[in-house]
This record gives C-alpha cells, structure tokens and sequence, in this order.
C-alpha cells in the first residue's frame, strides 16, 4: 500500500512539473520598494483575480514591533487590538513611485473604510506608464501629491497609505501589466539595502 502511495505521489509531482514546463514563465517587473519602512506582502496566485490590475497583483503593508509582557516582541501590521485605521503601521506611511514613469491615470474616493469592513469600490489609486509599455497600479492611497501627466522618478513620494475602496485594513495593493498580460511583481531589493542602510545610519 505504501509503495502504490509512493509511486501516486511520484506520479502526480512529475505530472505537474511537466505541466509546469509546458508553460511559459510568467513575465516579470521590478519595482522600487513601496516604503522605506519594514513591510511584508501577500501576493494574488495566477487565477485568483483576473481584472487588469488585479491579476498577480501583491498587497502590502508595513510591520512593526509589538511589545507584550507575555510574549515579548514581535512582528505586527497594527498595534492595539487593530479596530481603528491610526493602530495600524502602515496608515498614514509614504508611498514610493514604482519606476520612473508618467502619471497615467489616477482614480479618487474619498470615503475611509474602517478596519474590518469591507469597502466598496473603486480604491483611490494611481497608474504608472514607464518608456517600455509597462503600467504599475497602486491602490487603496490617499493625499496623492501628482498630476495625470506628470513624470515622476523611481522612489519619489507620491501618496500615502488609506483605507479606502474594496479593502479591510490600510494596506497598499499593486499590480502591473503590459501589452501581452499581467505581470509578477518583484522588489529591488538593492534598493531596498539602500533605504535600510541609510535609515540605520539615521539611527546612529
């Protein structure tokens, strides 16, 4: 019986890498980081949303460290028990261009979610276009501080973080597509070393 498991599971993981390799890879873009604070991302599996935007997108928020007396430190996205927008660490935080690029499109929506229930689109957001067709979405920001047409650089604070539009908590979501379909996002993370090496040299 075990053998005839063994042999099912062998089985089932050489059909999925053939599967896998029957695929393209899926095109991918790099961007500047979103914040120069500590965060973590959750991304969108492919098929889990499919609006241009949305698909393969990550939504983001800053962390922080929460003291306890039971259990010490540790890694939070808010302090307290979370129910108003102002405990969580990414409320409020400045949000980063993702490339250098023009000011495509930037949707409004005033309204503010409070955490927990759920909001209604449209999200506040802003579309980058860069020189080779790739646009980057970045939503669920307020006190947007660029134009549509505008030419921003990589790393220029445009925005910060709400909670506004189809979200629960304040957090950003980013997706990015060309011409050919959704695109994977990954982070620069030499930028990111940088943003950390001189917010350590701040501290000292």
């Amino acid at each position: 019986m075990r053998i005839l498991m063994a042999a099912a599971a062998a089985l089932s993981v050489s059909t999925f890498a053939l599967a896998e390799e029957a695929q393209a890879p899926i095109e991918t873009v790099t961007i500047f980081p979103p914040f120069s604070d500590v965060y973590a991302c959750s991304e969108h599996w492919e098929g889990q949303l499919k609006y241009k935007g949305d698909s393969l997108g990550t939504d983001c928020y800053v962390t922080g460290l929460v003291e306890t007396p039971s259990v010490g430190a540790f890694a939070s996205a808010f302090r307290s028990d979370g129910l108003t927008n102002e405990d969580w660490f990414s409320y409020g935080a400045e949000v980063h261009a993702p490339f250098d690029a023009e000011i495509f499109k930037i949707m409004r929506n005033d309204t503010v979610n409070q955490p927990g229930e759920l909001g209604k689109p449209p999200a506040t957001f802003v579309i980058f276009k860069n020189a080779y067709g790739r646009h980057v979405l970045i939503a669920h920001v307020t006190d947007i501080n660029v134009a549509e047409g505008d030419q921003v650089v990589a790393g220029q604070v445009f925005a910060v973080v709400s909670n506004n539009g189809y979200g629960r908590s304040p957090h950003v979501h980013i997706g990015a597509w060309d011409d050919k379909g959704p695109l994977q996002i990954r982070h620069d993370l030499r930028a990111r070393g940088v943003i950390m090496s001189d917010s350590k040299a701040s501290e000292e």
